[in-house]
């Protein structure tokens, strides 16, 4: 899951940020109205997290704008302005969710998911690959009955290839998806997580799942 953080005051930015890289997520940050506008359009996001008082676009100008644009994304208002007036005002406008700050992050999760889940009412809790199985709520991933443990970035990585299993996807495709805007697509970072995920997806089982496609990518398939 990619999400936008647009926030000018870059210590809660930078909070937000690792906290979200810490549970998996792609994060690409915008310190003003009209960065964030620009990046809203260039990329495709699973949801936005959107300050109001911001320099260039003010933040109800922006979740308009965004959301005239591409409705369907999700944005969960993050602003000190806590009036009832001030929640309405920003639901109006467009926002799925409004969160007053300070705030906890681990309710900032939550509403993450809640909104996330209400995006896609078919979602499945659960991805199969052969006897591979990824479980979207608790992130517990077994093959063959054994658990297998896997960080955060390894888990992304993962549920990414099984969302799209039995299709090939292209190192672009995975840089856009697991990393963030600032990843440098030159490196063999892609492929070094590939391995890692070889050696514990595939190393102990006669079957493997993932393969390379030369000059392609990588997929799943059982």
């Amino acid at each position: 899951m990619r999400i936008l953080v647009i926030e000018d005051e870059k210590k809660i930015t930078d909070f937000i940020k690792r906290g979200l890289k810490e549970e998996g997520y792609a994060v690409d940050v915008a310190y003003d109205g009209q960065e964030g506008h620009f990046l809203a359009k260039t990329n495709k996001y699973d949801l936005i997290l959107l300050d109001l008082m911001l320099p260039k676009i003010d933040g109800l100008t922006l979740c308009k704008k965004i959301k005239e644009e591409d409705p369907a994304t999700p944005i969960i208002i993050l602003t000190a302005k806590d009036t009832v007036k001030d929640k309405v005002t920003g639901l109006d406008s467009g926002a799925d969710d409004y969160l007053t700050k300070p705030f906890a992050f681990e309710e900032l999760l939550a509403r993450i998911r809640a909104i996330l889940r209400k995006k896609d009412t078919k979602s499945p809790t659960k991805l199969q690959v052969d006897d591979l199985v990824l479980d979207l709520l608790t992130h517990k991933i077994r093959r063959g009955g054994k658990e297998i443990i896997l960080t955060a970035k390894e888990y992304t990585l993962l549920e990414y290839l099984m969302r799209n299993a039995g299709t090939v996807v292209t190192r672009t495709m995975i840089s856009e998806h697991v990393w963030d805007m600032n990843f440098d697509t030159f490196t063999n970072v892609i492929d070094v997580y590939i391995n890692y995920l070889r050696n514990k997806i595939d190393a102990d089982f006669e079957k493997k799942l993932i393969h390379t496609i030369r000059g392609r990518g990588y997929t799943i398939k059982g």
